[in-house]
């Protein structure tokens, strides 16, 4: 079966900037429709029906932030990437709080912001792909079936795509071990470069990231991963 095309609605006031992404995702096979101020944004999000929204924050008129949340507010659910030159954690926090999915600052490589298109999409299901089922909580932790974004206590977590993917993975089965090799075909899929050492620097980087949480990423050598819940 061929898969839909990716529809990106692209909302960034700086030609250049709009111009070269435009054009650089048009070349690797999605749809892009632009828009360049804030005034106009929710307009033309609802005119285009996209699978992802990348967002940036210095809008004239209403800034970004202002426009994600009218919209959500609105019920759009789409994926949001915002993209910003704003890089600090706040900013980031305030961000997906806002109800973004995911934040890239500026600049930024071009190939990992695809890949994060992508795995919105993938998260999504708009790639054709199975959407995680609700997960319980499970020592504070608790994934939103809509958007994909895990929260901790309420709070978004600032997590990747690829570490959204694989504590979602975890979270269907905390305490249970799962299988690197399944881990792989969840969090790289459709990345056929890759190679599945990559698990275990993703796995690296989330533990740090739950270090402040009440869960703990085990490595169990030869079975896979699992989450515990810490005393």
């Amino acid at each position: 079966m061929v898969k839909p095309m990716t529809k990106v609605l692209l909302i960034e006031d700086d030609p250049a900037m709009q111009t070269t992404l435009q054009r650089t995702l048009e070349r690797r096979g999605m749809r892009v429709v632009t828009c360049g101020d804030g005034h106009r944004a929710l307009d033309r999000w609802q005119a285009s029906l996209p699978d992802v929204v990348l967002l940036d924050l210095s809008l004239p008129g209403p800034d970004g932030l202002q426009v994600l949340a009218s919209a959500r507010a609105q019920g759009l659910d789409t994926p949001v990437l915002i993209i910003t030159a704003r890089g600090t954690i706040g900013d980031r926090i305030v961000g997906l709080n806002t109800g973004a999915d995911d934040y890239l600052p500026k600049p930024f490589d071009l190939d990992e912001l695809e890949a994060r298109i992508r795995a919105l999409t993938r998260r999504r299901g708009t790639d054709g792909s199975t959407i995680p089922g609700h997960t319980p909580a499970f020592a504070g932790l608790q994934v939103d079936p809509d958007s994909g974004v895990v929260y901790h206590l309420g709070q978004a977590l600032d997590l990747t795509p690829r570490e959204a993917a694989l504590l979602t993975a975890l979270l269907q089965r905390p305490g249970h071990a799962v299988a690197k090799e399944r881990l792989f075909e969840i969090v790289f899929a459709g990345d056929p470069d890759v190679q599945i050492e990559a698990v275990e620097v993703v796995a690296y980087r989330l533990r740090k990231r739950l270090a402040a949480t009440g869960a703990q990423l085990i490595t169990l050598r030869g079975l896979g991963y699992l989450l515990k819940a810490t005393a």
